[in-house]
């Protein structure tokens, strides 16, 4: 278990970040999923699975253009 301090930061159990692969450095990325719940997702993970897979002019690539200039 965990809370969320009045600056809005949240302290993960190691345990929890081990069993999901992560680690210092690891850059996330967080979305909602309901009422209650967050998805936390590696970035480089995200970026492997969709490398390749979009051509390179098509509505897709401006559409991961533009999500990738919003993370960063």
């Amino acid at each position: 278990m965990t809370r969320i301090s009045t600056k809005n930061q949240v302290t993960l159990p190691v345990e929890v970040l081990r069993g999901a692969g992560l680690g210092p450095g690891d850059t996330l990325k967080v979305e909602t999923s309901g009422a209650g719940r967050l998805v936390l997702t590696r970035i480089d993970e995200l970026v492997s699975r969709y490398s390749g897979s979009i051509d390179s002019g098509g509505e897709l690539r401006q559409r991961a253009e533009r999500l990738r200039d919003e993370w960063g």
